[in-house]
């Protein structure tokens, strides 16, 4: 009788082990542990090597811990019999219950819930052992259980694809990034992920608020203008402010004027413009962003579908969508986004709904519009008049200033924490 109490208790401790193991190796972190393989850690690496595996992992915990309840519930129930009888089926049955619901079940995977990177690589070995010996009966199982699925039409490939792997990245990121002192960092990785979504008409500077040099004037004007600007590249036309003919960089301008004793009045600035480069307004941040490191470029020119000037994008745009605002002692000072007392906000139309979101948490759809301004045109489907009122998306816009056709600023109440979704 002693024998079969101690049988029972062996029994018990292995479906503490099983329901431990599969939790931890469910839930362990996998990118901690390829991260410590990567260092040397031998039981990283086994976990990672189970893991690999996860049918025949799941299928063998699954099957010991199976073989392991029914056997330890009958030979309960064997031993209640033997000392209340026949009322000793109900007995073993209610006590194997709770023993096993609390002892076997909520406690090990609670513990092994709270402490799985610290677990899995402690109980891989035992697993190791486990899978080699249920491993070939797993198998089999599992064969099974796809022909049945098979029959039924039930899909059994899980593999994520492309979009639905960057989700996962992004879901990881907003669950280890939301608080504390990485939320900066998590807004970095966000923006990464999104430059392949997001295109250089959306972040490129609009040619209204560029500097263009006319090459028909003198040089000495040119170069008045060149110093007059912060801008060490300048987009430079001929005849049409849309036919760009070069980009002139103000260092060529300084050696020419230091070869030529500062005399550039017979010299022609076309000679000394590099060519330009045009992209399209839809190509996205990732592609650019490869083009410039492979022509070893740091400007390019934007254009519609019909060859019209759009803009002009820069590699520091697209390092700014990434690592945020980057200001130096060249930039000028424009008035962007100013929050109020009473919670609200005095935004610039031509702000774009991407920084919007991404400095201040919210929620904007920007699919349709790429500016504050052009969010209003476009949900309003008017031009409105400075003093008029929207609701939009749960957010109170007030169109303050209006500049002919243009929305120029607006105040903007996001909605309270508690109200959004």
């Amino acid at each position: 009788m002693i024998g079969d109490f101690l049988l029972i208790g062996l029994l018990l401790l292995l479906l503490f082990f099983f329901s431990s193991a599969e939790t931890s190796l469910t839930v362990v972190s996998r990118p901690l542990m390829h991260t410590l393989e990567a260092e040397g850690d031998k039981r990283a690496r086994l976990v990672n090597r189970l893991l690999s595996k996860r049918d025949q992992l799941l299928g063998s915990i699954l099957l010991g811990n199976t073989l392991t309840q029914i056997l330890a519930s009958a030979m309960a129930t064997s031993v209640a019999i033997h000392l209340a009888g026949d009322a000793g089926v109900v007995y073993g049955t209610a006590l194997m219950t709770v023993v096993v619901l609390v002892a076997c079940e909520i406690l090990p995977k609670t513990v092994a819930l709270n402490n799985a990177n610290k677990l899995a690589p402690l109980l891989a070995w035992p697993m190791r052992v486990i899978v080699w010996v249920f491993g070939p009966i797993s198998i089999a199982v599992q064969a099974v259980v796809n022909a049945v699925l098979k029959l039924v039409r039930v899909p059994i490939h899980t593999s994520l694809d492309l979009e639905a792997m960057r989700a996962e990245l992004r879901g990881a990121i907003d669950i280890h990034t939301a608080e504390g002192e990485v939320r900066h960092e998590g807004k970095m990785l966000r923006s990464i992920l999104d430059l392949d979504e997001v295109q250089v008409g959306e972040v490129m500077t609009h040619r209204k608020n560029i500097v263009t040099l006319d090459a028909g004037q003198p040089m000495s004007m040119l170069l008045d203008q060149v110093i007059a600007t912060p801008f060490s590249r300048l987009p430079l036309w001929l005849g049409d402010p849309d036919n760009i003919v070069g980009v002139i960089h103000s260092k060529a301008l300084l050696r020419v004027l230091r070869d030529h004793d500062g005399k550039l009045d017979d010299m022609k600035i076309e000679t000394l413009a590099s060519p330009p480069w045009f992209i399209p307004d839809q190509t996205t941040l990732f592609d650019q962003l490869q083009a410039f490191r492979e022509r070893r470029e740091h400007f390019a020119l934007v254009v519609d579908e019909y060859g019209a000037l759009q803009g002009i994008v820069t590699l520091e745009d697209i390092l700014e969508e990434i690592v945020g605002d980057i200001s130096d002692e060249s930039d000028v000072a424009v008035a962007g986004v100013k929050q109020q007392a009473d919670g609200s906000y005095i935004v610039n139309g031509d702000v774009t709904i991407r920084d919007l979101n991404r400095d201040f948490d919210w929620r904007l759809p920007d699919e349709n519009a790429v500016t504050l301004a052009g969010l209003i045109l476009h949900e309003s489907r008017m031009i409105p008049d400075a003093g008029q009122l929207f609701l939009f998306h749960g957010f109170r816009f007030e169109v303050l200033r209006r500049l002919r056709n243009q929305i120029t600023l607006v105040k903007v109440v996001p909605p309270k924490p508690e109200s959004r979704e």
